[in-house]
């Protein structure tokens, strides 16, 4: 039989034990980071967009609430549109240099930096939405975009994707190549070089500012991204040419850039919070696009007398062999980054064109077939 008088002791032990447990626990509570206690810790996110902008900017808006929701309120994201903290062009160095902790826009917007970045948003005649992200996730693209956007002090995530974009709006049909010699046209990364290649005046700019650049004349055609965000924006209301498709940009990533040391800062489970929060919107917003296009394209021809125009082949074929050239000076560049980037993305973009020659194109081809349905 046990000495009562010993286990008396050894129950007043452990009772002490907890007590001085339980009373320290606030102190350590207190001592531990705030973010992972469940406390709110702020984040701006500026934007190269006009608030709830039809397409970007909404997507904009659901990046930010999807940090907050998935965070549990850990990271409370409050989103700045274009021109609130700063224009839409400085989005990227606000969050490089600490006055924004992150940014939503697409890489198109920073070829001044490095002429690689272009490649993770769009590529004329390049990869469709999920061939984009494929070479992300599975083709090692993701570990070049970090190091590219690396050095300059960001973490990128891509977000979301317009899907297939429009080849743009011209007051006058294009019959001919010799059409856009001189035409002063509205456009952004690699596709304002494969159009300068071709004669025209790329101008690269905000999609309000085409829009005022199309009713002063200052621009003759102008793209910006797809039937439902350029529909919000009027420009149907000044020209009504509407070509397909849009090869300088068979796709255009959105990306969240965040400032590196911040992302850094973060606890591991809050990192992989930010990772998913963008890459689970990246379907989203692409299926978002497409069926609002499709709805917005629907309305244009019927109520304000667009007229839908196919590109003629040879000038298809004339934008390929300008934008060939562009690609392969990058693939030969002195700069190793550039390089290496573009040999990767040229390899994934083999690799996917041999197999969507029988996978996609074979069904697109086929569903496109007269037929009773």
């Amino acid at each position: 039989m046990r000495d009562c008088k010993a286990d008396s002791r050894e129950n007043e032990m452990k009772r002490r034990d907890f007590l001085t447990a339980a009373a320290a626990a606030p102190a350590a509570a207190l001592a531990a980071p705030a973010i992972a206690q469940g406390a709110a810790t702020e984040w701006r996110m500026v934007t190269a967009w006009p608030k709830n902008l039809p397409g970007p900017g909404v997507a904009a808006q659901m990046l930010a609430d999807r940090i907050t929701a998935l965070s549990g309120g850990r990271l409370k994201v409050t989103l700045y549109a274009a021109g609130e903290i700063v224009p839409g062009p400085g989005v990227f160095d606000a969050v490089a240099e600490g006055t924004a902790e992150l940014y939503h826009a697409v890489p198109a917007y920073w070829g001044s930096k490095s002429k690689g970045i272009l490649l993770f948003g769009s590529q004329p005649f390049g990869l469709r939405a999920e061939e984009q992200f494929g070479w992300m996730a599975h083709g090692g693209g993701q570990a070049l975009y970090d190091e590219i956007y690396g050095g300059f002090g960001v973490k990128p995530f891509l977000c979301g994707n317009s899907g297939p974009q429009w080849a743009g709006w011209f007051r006058n049909e294009i019959t001919s190549v010799d059409d856009l010699r001189g035409l002063k046209f509205r456009t952004t990364g690699l596709a304002s070089e494969m159009a300068s290649r071709l004669g025209m005046a790329a101008q690269a700019m905000s999609g309000p500012a085409m829009f005022q650049a199309l009713q002063s004349g200052a621009l003759d055609a102008g793209e910006f991204i797809g039937p439902w965000t350029d529909s919000a924006l009027g420009y149907h209301q000044i020209a009504k040419n509407y070509y397909w498709p849009g090869v300088g940009e068979p796709s255009s990533a959105e990306e969240c850039g965040i400032n590196a040391q911040v992302f850094a800062d973060l606890p591991d489970d809050l990192k992989q919070t930010v990772q998913y929060a963008c890459e689970s919107l990246y379907n989203v917003v692409t299926t978002e696009y497409n069926t609002n296009h499709a709805k917005a394209l629907q309305r244009l021809v019927a109520d304000e007398g667009v007229v839908v125009r196919k590109l003629p082949d040879d000038v298809m074929s004339a934008m390929g062999n300008a934008a060939g050239e562009v690609i392969a000076e990058m693939r030969d560049s002195d700069d190793a980054l550039i390089k290496r980037i573009t040999e990767s993305y040229l390899a994934y973009r083999g690799l996917i064109s041999g197999y969507m020659t029988y996978a996609d194109n074979g069904q697109m081809n086929a569903r496109a077939l007269p037929y009773t349905y």
